[in-house]
């Protein structure tokens, strides 16, 4: 009984402290682009080379979860979590001293190992709850996502009160606090040392890792972009001020983070290839709602709250499927579906800036959303709902 009281105790401080970690990596990951108008004056850039900016962190961040989230397997997520916290301290220092853009580019690039917390934490999280109950624990885990919210709603208020160098002395108190706190409080979870690289690496001949990627990398990929983007879109299509186009890039990222629990929720309960389907179709309908609205502030923010909505929910029932792919490797599927769905949002805002810069407007952006949408919907329809693959029964 006391063996039993322990382990659930260990359980939930496990997914407390790996849900805060996740947040507060999440703010440095996304520290850019609430700061976007700032920089871009500071540095004189262009469009391309602001959205390039936005997107850089993503990069690393997305690429690397596949050999962290392995690493987390194989050795344990609290030594992977403290030993990534503490290499962030390093990019989050270097951010206000450096004066040309090709060495932010480069500091931007190291900042986004922060963005590989996610594959540690699921990995961690997941492996001290029973199945019937991943999809509410991933979906509370992933609230750590919250951090890019807390980042849009804060930053600019430090930045604006007193200066940037502020900014990142605050993210690196932070991140020193959950350090400590990690240590203290966090047992190691339980690993297989028998497992080997090539056993990890077993997952991507699996189709199914490609198939719930490819979906994850247009609702992870969206709630990137779109988080990185709404202050810079706000702000180009409609003068906003940078603390109020934070305050709507928080909403969006809060909403998107506060449902995807639900969306785990329903798909403990409910078939989730039925529900990820209605994800991709309102996906589409509402990106090409913005598109047409570009010009009206209050259809436009209706729809970027809405789109926000439907991808995280997505989110919550892509991640509900992860653990049921290879048991065992949970982290090393994370790192592959959270690597591309991450790379879902590296190229769309460089894209964005391109197609800006070339044709004058945003639009040809969400019909480009817009077909991914259909895209991934087909491939859904074909593999799951008529072709009758699975992975959850």
């Amino acid at each position: 009984m006391q063996k039993e009281a322990s382990s659930k105790s260990s359980a939930i401080i496990a997914l407390i402290m790996g849900t805060l970690a996740m947040a507060g990596c999440f703010m440095a990951w996304s520290s850019f682009a609430p700061l976007a108008a700032q920089i871009t004056t500071t540095f004189h850039l262009s469009e391309s080379q602001k959205t390039l900016l936005l997107a850089t962190p993503v990069l690393l961040g997305s690429i690397m979860r596949i050999p962290v989230g392995i690493l987390s397997d194989r050795y344990g997520g609290k030594k992977v979590y403290i030993a990534l916290m503490i290499f962030v301290l390093i990019p989050l220092f270097l951010v206000p001293r450096v004066h040309s853009f090709g060495l932010l580019l480069i500091v931007a690039l190291l900042l986004g190992m922060s963005g590989t917390s996610f594959a540690v934490g699921i990995s961690y999280v997941s492996v001290w709850f029973p199945p019937e109950r991943q999809g509410l624990v991933l979906g509370i885990a992933s609230l750590g996502n919250i951090g890019n919210a807390i980042s849009a709603l804060t930053l600019p208020r430090i930045a604006a009160k007193w200066d940037f160098s502020m900014v990142y002395n605050v993210l690196i108190g932070v991140l020193l606090v959950l350090i400590v706190l990690f240590i203290v409080l966090c047992k190691e979870m339980p690993v297989d040392k028998t497992k080997t690289l090539k056993g990890s690496l077993a997952v991507a001949k699996d189709a199914n890792t490609w198939y719930l990627s490819l979906f994850y990398a247009l609702t992870f990929g969206l709630f990137m972009s779109f988080s990185n983007l709404t202050p810079t879109l706000l702000n180009g299509l409609f003068k906003m001020n940078p603390i109020n186009a934070g305050m709507f890039a928080a909403a969006f990222g809060a909403l998107c983070t506060l449902v995807r629990p639900i969306g785990g929720v329903l798909s403990d309960h409910l078939r989730p290839m039925q529900l990820l389907q209605w994800v991709m179709i309102g996906i589409g309908v509402f990106a090409v709602e913005m598109g047409l609205t570009l010009s009206g502030i209050s259809p436009f923010v209706t729809g970027l709250v809405l789109i926000g909505v439907i991808a995280g929910l997505g989110n919550g029932i892509i991640f509900k499927m992860v653990p049921y792919v290879s048991k065992g490797n949970t982290g090393a599927v994370t790192g592959f579906v959270g690597a591309i769905g991450g790379l879902g949002g590296y190229f769309p805002p460089i894209l964005l800036g391109s197609l800006k810069q070339m044709t004058g407007s945003y639009a040809g952006g969400f019909w480009l959303l817009a077909i991914f949408a259909i895209l991934c919907w087909f491939v859904l329809y074909r593999q799951f709902i008529r072709g009758g693959s699975h992975i959850v029964q």
